[in-house]
């Protein structure tokens, strides 16, 4: 079964971040529409795509018109080192492994799989794997979001291909 796709309502998500605090999507919600990233630590498309994520949410994530979670499919070890090797600030939460309930519920088959959920708990954007195209709709949702300019996501030069598989 492939990830949940745009239009249907996203399962709620309520999972403890690095250091035991509970997340809610449900709650999260209340205060505006949520970015949730899956992701695993060994994935080598995940270590690729998660520092232009990392890019969205230094731009958009402190603005409170959006919340963030990193939604990994590690233990706290593997997480906290994947977290530091590729600079990643982005709150992150565990979905146990061995039970993947959230992934479960999400419908995962591939890593990474990145959300934006709207307010009335409805998936807004869907992406699974590595899409230049779908990341930049993205920064530029969030952009009309937060009421900022896009963020700057590629280097002039950089060569960012158009789609990886996850």
């Amino acid at each position: 079964m492939p990830a949940l796709e745009a239009g249907v309502r996203a399962p709620d998500i309520s999972l403890d971040d690095l250091e035991g605090h509970k997340f809610s999507l449900r709650e999260a919600l209340k205060k505006g529409p949520v970015v949730a990233a899956f992701f695993k630590a060994s994935c080598p498309v995940c270590q690729f795509s998660f520092p232009y994520l990392e890019k969205l949410f230094k731009a958009h994530g402190k603005s409170d018109k959006a919340t963030f979670v990193a939604v990994s499919q590690d233990r706290v070890t593997e997480t906290k080192a994947f977290n530091k090797e590729f600079g990643i600030t982005l709150p992150t939460v565990l979905d146990e492994p061995g039970k993947y309930l959230a992934s479960n519920g999400y419908g995962l088959t591939n890593v990474p799989t990145i959300f934006l959920i709207s307010t009335d708990g409805e998936i807004e954007i869907s992406i699974v794997g590595w899409s230049r195209k779908d990341m930049e709709t993205l920064n530029a949702r969030l952009a009309a979001l937060s009421g900022s300019a896009p963020a700057q996501l590629f280097r002039s030069g950089e060569n960012v291909p158009d789609f990886k598989p996850g």
